[in-house]
C-alpha cells in the first residue's frame, strides 16, 4: 500500500507489510503524529484530536505531539529546527502548503508564514522491510543570510512511559558496549562532539516495552550521519516518550545563502511487535539489498602486526606467499609504505612510495600477490597531514586552525580541512593517481584523531563528514571495482551514513577473541555481519594480554568478514594446517555468515555459553562458544530459530550427525557441552529434501 491519503481530514498514513506511521495536519496547520505501530490498514479511522491546554503553562504547541517542531511560539520543549533572519528574529512560524508524492516517498510542505524560507519533510517507505525513512530539506528563498543554530531530521513520538533505553558506549579498543536504562523524567543525551569518530556513543535508539529477542514491542531509528551527532530521549509530563536525532548543535551554524537549500541527514526507523530479533532483521536485510554491494567478500591478510612500521617488498612478498598458502584471497599492505613513514610523527600527507623500502615501486609486490591471484590492498589517513611532512611545510594552511592559536597534534599529526576545495581536490586526485597507477582492489581508509581548532565556520563538523563522503563516491564512479573500508581508530565510524558509500567496518582495534564476542554481538543490534571485519591476530592479544586458543580465535573471527592480522612468518607447521583448514571452512559456509540471518540465542546454562544462529534458505550454522568453564561444568540447550517446524534437518556437531524435526530442534533443542576455558564449536545444519 506504502502511501495512503485521507484528502478530507488530511491525514496520511505510511503503511508497510506490517506497521502503520501515522500523521496529519489540524486546523492551525501544525504537522501532527497519531501513531505508529502495528499495521492499521484503514485510514479512515483516524481523526484529529482537538488540542487543548492544561494550563496557560501547558499550553497546547507544549502537548502536541509535532512531527517537526520548530523553535518558537509558545513551545518549551526539544525543537528539530531553529534558524535566525536577517533582522534578528529568531523564531519559525510555519504554514502548511501541500503535499507531494513521487513513489515511495511522501513530501510534506511547510513555508515560514513571513520570510521565503522553505521547510519539506521527507518521508519514504520501505514496505518490504517495515521500515520509513524521514529527513528535511530547507531553502532560503530570500535575498538575505539565514543563519541555521540546530537542524535535527525528525522527532518521533511513543505512547508509552517506563521504556528502557539502549544504545552503546566505549572508547578505543573498548567500542561497542551495550547498555541499558530506564526511561524517567528528565532527559537522556547521546552524542558526539570530536567531529570524526563515534566511540562513545552510536547514533541509533532503540526503546523497548519489556522486549526479549523474540517478545515485546521495540522502536527504533538509526541517523545515516558520521561525526558529530546528537540525540535526545525524553519522557514529557503528557503520557509519552519523544526521541529525536540529527547533527550536533554544539559548536554548530549553517549559512545559507539566497537560493542554498540543505538536506538533512537520514534517520532509518522501524517498528517490531515481535522483539529485537525482527529489528535486526530488518535492518540487516535492508541493508544488505539496499546498501551494501553484492557479492561475498573476501578473506583478508593484513600485515600491521607482522611488520608495524617496519614495512619492505621483499618481507611483504614473503607474507604474502604465507597467506597465500593458509587460504587468504585479499592481501593488504598496512601503514609505513609511504613518505618518510618509520613512527607515528611522519609521513602523513606524503603519498609518495617509500623508495628505501620498495626501491622499485609497489608493483614488484603488487604482481607477485596478483600473480598468486590474490587481490591487493592498502591503508591510507588521507585526512591527516604529519608537521614534519613536505605537505604540511608547503601548506600549513591546509589543516584546521585558528591565526591566534597554536594548533593540538594528537597521535602527532593535524587535521586536513578537507571542507576546503584545494585539499579536497588533492585527496581525490592523490587516492585517484594511485588506484590509476598501480592496480589496488581494496582502500582501508583510516582516521586516527579527532578534530580542533576548526576554524572560523562552524558548519565544518557536517562539511567534514560531507566532503570524505563525496571523495569516495567519485571514487568509485570511476574506480567502481574498489572496495573501501571505514576505520577511524578503531571502530569510530560505525553508521548508516557511511555504510554504503565504503563496504566494509573495522568494528574494534580490540581483536582479544573473547572481547570481540561481546563488541560484535551488540553490533549486531543495528548493523550487518556482512559489513563486520573480524581479524585473527597473534597472543598474547596486544591489548587484553590473554592467550586464546588459535580454533577459538578463528572462530570468533569466522562470525564476520574473516581477516587474518598475525605474523604469519613465524607460525608453526601445526598452526598452517590449523589456519588452512579453518579458512577453508569459512570460504564453505561465509554465504551463511554473510548473507543469512542473524540470531542472538538465549543461553539457558549457568555456564557463560555465546550462542549464534545463522540461517541462509535451507543451510544454517550455529557458533557455540564457552570462554571459560565455571563450578558444575554444566552443558547447554541450544534451541534453534527459524526452522520449518515439520521438516526434517541434518546437524553436525563435530563428528556427530542427527537427524530431528525442525519443530523439536526449536521447542526441545539439542544440548551441547563444551568442556575447559576457550571452546568452541560450529554447528551445521541443513534440511533434509523430501
Amino acid at each position: 500500500m506504502g502511501i495512503v491519503i485521507n484528502e478530507l481530514k488530511n491525514v496520511f498514513a505510511l503503511q508497510s507489510k506490517n506497521n502503520s506511521y501515522v500523521f496529519g495536519i489540524d486546523n492551525m496547520g501544525l504537522v501532527r503524529h497519531l501513531y505508529w505501530g502495528s499495521k492499521i490498514e484503514n485510514v479512515d479511522d483516524f481523526d484529529m484530536p482537538t488540542l487543548v491546554e492544561v494550563s496557560t503553562n501547558d499550553p497546547v504547541f507544549e502537548i502536541t505531539k509535532e512531527e517537526f517542531p520548530v523553535y518558537g511560539s509558545l513551545r518549551y520543549k526539544e525543537h528539530c529546527l531553529k534558524a535566525s533572519f536577517i533582522d534578528g528574529c529568531r523564531e519559525l512560524v510555519y504554514s502548511y502548503e501541500g503535499y507531494e508524492v513521487d513513489g515511495n516517498e511522501l513530501v510534506i510542505k511547510l513555508k515560514d508564514i513571513h520570510y521565503d524560507f522553505n521547510m519539506n519533510l521527507h518521508y519514504k517507505v520501505y514496505e518490504e522491510y517495515d521500515l520509513i525513512e524521514r529527513y528535511v530539506t530547507i531553502k532560503n528563498n530570500s535575498e538575505n543570510v539565514i543563519e541555521i543554530e540546530k537542524v535535527h531530521s525528525g522527532q518521533f513520538h511513543i505512547p508509552y512511559e517506563d521504556l528502557t533505553f539502549s544504545n552503546v558506549h566505549g572508547h578505543w579498543g573498548a567500542e561497542q558496549q551495550r547498555f541499558t536504562q530506564k526511561v524517567s523524567y528528565g532527559k537522556i543525551v547521546i552524542e558526539n562532539r570530536r567531529g570524526i569518530s563515534t566511540h562513545n556513543h552510536n547514533p541509533y535508539f532503540i526503546l523497548d516495552k519489556n522486549a526479549t529477542e523474540t517478545t515485546g514491542e521495540v522502536f527504533f531509528g538509526a541517523l545515516k550521519l558520521s561525526g558529530n551527532f546528537s540525540g535526545v530521549i525524553e519522557q514529557t509530563q503528557y503520557g509519552e516518550t519523544l526521541v529525536q536525532l540529527g547533527i550536533n548543535s554544539h559548536d554548530f551554524l549553517l549559512k545559507l545563502n539566497q537560493g542554498e537549500e540543505f538536506i538533512s541527514p537520514a534517520i532509518i526507523a522501524g517498528y517490531s511487535n515481535s522483539g529485537f530479533e525482527t529489528m535486526t532483521h530488518n535492518l540487516h536485510n535492508f541493508a544488505k539489498d539496499n546498501v551494501l554491494r553484492s557479492g561475498l567478500r573476501p578473506v583478508l591478510y593484513n600485515s600491521w602486526e607482522a611488520t608495524e612500521f617496519k614495512v619492505s617488498c621483499d618481507e611483504q612478498i614473503k607474507l604474502a606467499k604465507k597467506a597465500k598458502e593458509i587460504g587468504a584471497e585479499l592481501f593488504v599492505v598496512d601503514d609505513g609504505w609511504f613518505g618518510e613513514r618509520h613512527e607515528i610523527d611522519n609521513g602523513l600527507g606524503d603519498w609518495y612510495v617509500n623508495e628505501e623500502k620498495f626501491p622499485n615501486g609497489l608493483n614488484p609486490l603488487i604482481n607477485e600477490v596478483k600473480a598468486m591471484d590474490m587481490m591487493f590492498g592498502i591503508w591510507v589517513e588521507p585526512e591527516m597531514v604529519n608537521p614534519l611532512s613536505n605537505l604540511y611545510k608547503e601548506h600549513p594552511e591546509w589543516i584546521y586552525h585558528f591565526d591566534s592559536r597554536e594548533s593540538d597534534t594528537s597521535r602527532g599529526q593535524y587535521v586536513l580541512d578537507v571542507t576546503k576545495k584545494e585539499v579536497k581536490d588533492f585527496i581525490y586526485n592523490m587516492l585517484d593517481n594511485l588506484l590509476t597507477t598501480y592496480d589496488i582492489d581494496y582502500i582501508k581508509w583510516d582516521a586516527n584523531r579527532p578534530m580542533s581548532q576548526t576554524n572560523l565556520e562552524r558548519d565544518v563538523w557536517y562539511k567534514h563528514i560531507e566532503a570524505v563522503y563525496d571523495i569516495v563516491k567519485n571514487l568509485k564512479l570511476k574506480h567502481p571495482n574498489v572496495l573501501f573500508e571505514a576505520c577511524a581508530s578503531g571502530g569510530g565510524r560505525i553508521d548508516y551514513g557511511i555504510l554504503g558509500i565504503f563496504d566494509d567496518f573495522w568494528t574494534s582495534d580490540n581483536t582479544d577473541a573473547y572481547d570481540r564476542l561481546f563488541i560484535q554481538e551488540n553490533y549486531s543490534y543495528i548493523y550487518p555481519i556482512k559489513a563486520m571485519r573480524a581479524w585473527v591476530t597473534d597472543c598474547p592479544n596486544f591489548l587484553s594480554r590473554r592467550i586464546i586458543p588459535m580454533k577459538f580465535r578463528y572462530h570468533s573471527a569466522m562470525m564476520g568478514t574473516l581477516g587474518i592480522g598475525c605474523n604469519i612468518l613465524k607460525f608453526s607447521e601445526e598452526e598452517i594446517e590449523l589456519s588452512k583448514g579453518l579458512i577453508e571452512e569459512y570460504k564453505n559456509i561465509r554465504h551463511i555468515v554473510q548473507e543469512g540471518d542473524f540470531y542472538r540465542l538465549e543461553n539457558n546454562s549457568k555456564n557463560k555459553y555465546k550462542l549464534y544462529q545463522y540461517m541462509n534458505g535451507k543451510e544454517g550454522l550455529v557458533f557455540a562458544f564457552l570462554p571459560q568453564s565455571e563450578l558444575g561444568h554444566r552443558g547447554t540447550t541450544i534451541k534453534f530459530r527459524a526452522l520449518e517446524k515439520e521438516s526434517t534437518y541434518l546437524v553436525k556437531i563435530d563428528k556427530n550427525v542427527i537427524v530431528k524435526t525442525g519443530r523439536y530442534l526449536m521447542n526441545h533443542g539439542l544440548e551441547l557441552k563444551l568442556y575447559g576455558d576457550y571452546d568452541s564449536i560450529i554447528i551445521k545444519i541443513s534440511k533434509i529434501e523430501e
